[in-house]
């Protein structure tokens, strides 16, 4: 018993000999549009000057093919990808925990750190715990948040504004 054949759609556009249409729709290898011709006298064209004959337009009714260097495309394709992606930019989010009685001292450390973390460019989650009684008193916990938030107002901006979830209170604030 044999195994149906699994059908792959390449991504890859068809070269030369695998081009199946009768009838093209050729540019040259400058760029000129030469018309519509047969496959045969396209593919001629095409060894004559040593390049491929690559399809562009596979939808296009005739296809639209163009006699050009495929390895040459191929790595230029490649080239604009890698570009694209090396410019994406990464997002990040960063997290700072505090607590409503937290000191003045280690409040301007917390504080810095998010200053430093905004100004490299990425977003700060600030997570307010509240332990035992101090859940009876989130209004403690928003102040700290707001008072941050009014701190660092030059180097970022509030995206999430302070919510309480469970025992903790959190507020996003992103880079300007």
């Amino acid at each position: 018993m044999t195994k149906p054949r699994e059908h792959t759609v390449s991504t890859e556009p068809r070269i030369n000999d695998r081009i199946h249409t009768p009838q093209i729709r050729l540019i040259g290898h400058t760029g000129e549009q030469v018309g519509v011709v047969d496959i045969d006298t396209a593919l001629k064209m095409a060894d004559e000057v040593g390049l491929d004959l690559v399809e562009i337009a596979a939808e296009a009714n005739p296809p639209v093919c163009k006699i050009m260097d495929f390895g040459k495309y191929k790595y230029e394709v490649a080239q604009k990808a890698r570009e694209a992606r090396q410019n994406q930019t990464h997002i990040v989010v960063k997290e700072v925990r505090l607590t409503p009685k937290i000191e003045s001292h280690d409040y301007e450390t917390k504080r810095n750190q998010v200053e430093k973390f905004l100004k490299g460019g990425d977003k700060v989650k600030v997570t307010m715990k509240f332990r035992g009684r101090e859940q009876t008193r989130p209004e403690l916990g928003y102040k700290m948040l707001q008072r941050l938030a009014t701190d660092i107002a030059e180097f970022g901006f509030i995206e999430f504004a302070p919510k309480q979830e469970g025992r903790n209170m959190t507020m996003v604030i992103g880079p300007t």
